[in-house]
């Protein structure tokens, strides 16, 4: 029997030129891809917020690819913290 991996939760920021530029559509997607689920959202002052939860490789995958974000994105700063994991979340989508 396959243990199930732990289910870790990370909150991010992304700060830079990070809005208007597809981050929160490419976040969703790449965080689909990569089997995590949580959201992400456009913050007040100009960043990008989001909420990742899945095992730790997957974390960790997703926070290197946060640092880069798509194409049109210029990522200044990515600033992560622990937060707590919530089983119940079956989904990753873009909040408002």
């Amino acid at each position: 029997m396959t243990a199930i991996p732990p289910l870790q939760a990370l909150e991010l920021r992304i700060t830079g030129q990070v809005q208007g530029v597809g981050y929160r559509a490419w976040t969703a997607a790449t965080a689909r891809r990569l089997g995590l689920v949580g959201w992400v959202r456009n913050a007040p002052d100009g960043s990008v917020a989001a909420l990742i939860q899945g095992p730790q490789d997957a974390l960790a995958q997703m926070v290197a690819l946060c640092r880069r974000g798509p194409p049109a994105a210029r990522v200044a700063e990515l600033a992560q913290s622990a937060a707590p994991a919530d089983p119940a979340r079956i989904s990753f989508d873009i909040v408002f």
